[in-house]
């Protein structure tokens, strides 16, 4: 399948992305080739295939939550990049 610049433009503005005039034709092989793929798994012949949903009948496998206590906490808190009061210090993620 041929990508054109222009619909390569196209698909760049609508995604946002910021592509300069010496990537075009790299991102365009590329997209060719993710199409022709695409194209190739469309067409595979399936008929022989059984339907398959999971690798296997398990559904909603849950294990019990145990509690474990670690029994070397500064061999642990030795591993964050920041601590705080015998915990790890994360960056904030809701303003």
């Amino acid at each position: 399948m041929q990508v054109s610049r222009e619909e390569l433009l196209h698909i760049a503005k609508l995604s946002n992305l910021k592509i300069n005039d010496e990537e075009i034709d790299n991102y365009r092989l590329n997209l060719e080739e993710i199409l022709n793929f695409a194209d190739i798994v469309k067409n595979a012949n399936v008929d022989e295939l059984d339907e398959t949903i999971g690798a296997n009948d398990n559904f909603n496998v849950f294990r019990e939550d145990v509690l474990k206590e670690f029994e070397d906490r500064e061999a642990l808190l030795a591993n964050a990049p920041e601590r705080e009061r015998d915990m790890f210090k994360v960056p904030k993620v809701i303003q």
